[in-house]
């Protein structure tokens, strides 16, 4: 997971606490566990522990059984909690590994380099065509030409 999907999840965490603080929901229905935090024993344990004391009730879709764990419920969700936490920095660790034999083996990674006459950019812009119209006309984005532009 990039920095910007993982700042983009916790934002998205933060505002749901936020709403559920607030009581505008009653009841959080997550896929699994693991899907609503990896981040680690401690922070799930928060993130339920805070919907309790606001008393919103949550429910795992996946996995019922938490429903009737009764006093061993915190020690099955840490134990599932630490699972989830594994599974993201084994997924990582493949991630980059995969990554890293694709460098060895000589594969370019990313996508393939757009070469941009910046002749005819400047010269359609001097004729009145739109960015976008631009951008078409080069095969690129207009996003791509703002950024090129910048740099000459």
């Amino acid at each position: 997971m990039s920095q910007k999907d993982r700042d983009s999840l916790l934002h998205f965490i933060d505002a749901m606490m936020l709403a559920a603080s607030k009581r505008e929901f009653d009841v959080l229905l997550f896929w699994k566990l693991d899907r609503l935090s990896r981040e680690g024993v401690r922070r799930t344990l928060v993130h339920l522990t805070q919907l309790d004391g606001w008393g919103v009730r949550w429910r795992s879709f996946q996995e019922p059984f938490f429903d009737s764990c009764g006093v061993m419920r915190d020690v099955v969700i840490s134990i599932m909690a630490t699972l989830a936490e594994q599974e993201r920095i084994n997924i990582s660790d493949r991630t980059k590994a995969g990554l890293q034999r694709a460098r060895r083996a000589g594969q370019r990674l990313g996508r393939a380099p757009i070469q941009i006459d910046m002749k005819t950019f400047r010269q359609m812009r001097a004729k009145g065509h739109s960015l976008r119209d631009v951008a078409e006309a080069l095969g690129c984005s207009a996003s791509l030409l703002v950024k090129r532009e910048r740099l000459d």
